[in-house]
């Protein structure tokens, strides 16, 4: 059984942390290959659901063979009473930042809460008659993908209302690397809520424990915090997701490019928003790199995108091997065109994005890329000592 629920005795939390560890690579290294998610195990955890009134947290990636983990609950008479959406909606289709109105789900009858918009965080109300949150969401590992800020607020709400939380593993398949800016908690946001850097190498369950282990729910509040574990996966194995994780991710190589090119959301820059090729493209009519153009034109999943129906010049990397780390020369490259015509560049979604205003002064004075990224390694190797603790997976 790969299952474990956190008291809140932290030193406890650890040792368990630590043999789960162990059982799971050792377990990697005795089976085949093939990735069993947290959500496909569900003889392994449905003990918690029975007799429950369950609410889940889910969205079109939230699937088991095939088949949306509500609609397998639902069969094994599991009583979902609601069902929580994060960005981008229970089906996935919304605009990246688009409000999310509550609805019923045509096929079950449930009703569907927005945790996008103004109810981030759920309610008491919402809450009312749950006994459990399960929560089943594809994330891509980066500090700014929304994922884990509605698990940090999930976590949050239920600690408050004494309901436990159950975690549905699923791979990071940004895992392999940990590497950016750590943030700085003054400029917390919906797109940065923790001191960690962009790309933090950590699934859901290890990254749910983090949370609790370091006290970063409000009032410093823990959660009772269950999960299920995946089979035959550890940090290092490639993994490509079988459903896009939002509107904007289609394939592998947008998901691999995607912490570097999200920067260019806080610049005038255009990432492909409106094209069949988002983050693998990038782009804008004030620069003079013309190797590729576009024109952005509005169309499902990115009704008004940046520099709609204007060629943007610049280029194409949907065929660039993708290398372990953030890239940053296409964002100096940018920059220094900008500069050179004198064009407003940043926008004030930078910042958030970066975890704090220092990459921006950083370009601004001419840093290379190297000196950037030199700056960033004695926040990355705290980082990765304190996430130790907490890492379920070789």
């Amino acid at each position: 059984m790969l299952y474990i629920c956190c008291s809140k005795d932290n030193k406890m939390t650890l040792l368990i942390l630590f043999i789960s560890g162990f059982l799971f690579s050792c377990q990697t290294q005795q089976t085949s290959d093939d990735i069993i998610t947290g959500a496909a195990q569900v003889n392994d955890y449905i003990f918690l659901l029975e007799d429950k009134n369950v609410a889940v947290v889910a969205n079109q990636t939230s699937v088991i063979n095939g088949v949306h983990l509500v609609d397998t609950l639902l069969s094994r008479s599991v009583n979902i009473t609601k069902v929580f959406a994060p960005e981008h909606g229970f089906r996935g289709e919304a605009d990246a930042g688009a409000s999310i109105d509550n609805t019923v789900d045509t096929k079950t009858g449930l009703p569907i809460l927005s945790l996008y918009g103004k109810n981030k965080k759920p309610s008491k109300e919402f809450l009312e008659v749950v006994d459990i949150v399960v929560v089943d969401i594809q994330d891509v590992g980066a500090r700014f993908y929304t994922y884990i800020s509605t698990l940090h607020y999930v976590m949050e709400a239920c600690a408050e209302n004494s309901i436990p939380v159950l975690v549905l593993d699923r791979p990071n398949p940004n895992a392999h690397y940990v590497d950016g800016p750590v943030l700085d908690t003054a400029f917390q946001s919906f797109v940065g809520m923790h001191p960690i850097p962009i790309v933090h190498g950590m699934t859901m369950a290890e990254y749910a424990q983090m949370i609790n282990g370091e006290y970063w729910l409000k009032d410093s509040v823990q959660c009772e915090l269950h999960w299920q574990g995946m089979i035959n996966y550890h940090h290092q194995k490639p993994y490509d997701t079988p459903v896009k994780p939002s509107p904007n991710l289609p394939n592998s190589q947008s998901i691999a490019l995607y912490p570097s090119l999200c920067l260019f959301e806080g610049t005038d820059v255009s990432i492909g928003r409106g094209t069949l090729q988002q983050f693998q493209v990038i782009g804008s009519p004030q620069l003079d790199s013309c190797s590729y153009a576009f024109t952005p034109i509005s169309r499902k999943g990115a009704k008004y995108p940046k520099h709609e129906n204007e060629i943007c010049c610049g280029w194409d990397l949907r065929e660039v091997e993708v290398h372990e780390g953030i890239d940053l020369d296409y964002l100096l490259e940018a920059y220094h065109q900008y500069d050179v015509k004198g064009g407003r560049f940043f926008n004030s979604f930078f910042d958030k994005l970066a975890g704090s205003n220092q990459l921006r002064i950083q370009i601004e004075a001419g840093w290379t890329s190297e000196q950037i990224k030199e700056s960033w390694q004695e926040g990355l190797e705290a980082f990765k000592k304190t996430s130790q603790a907490y890492l379920i997976y070789p």
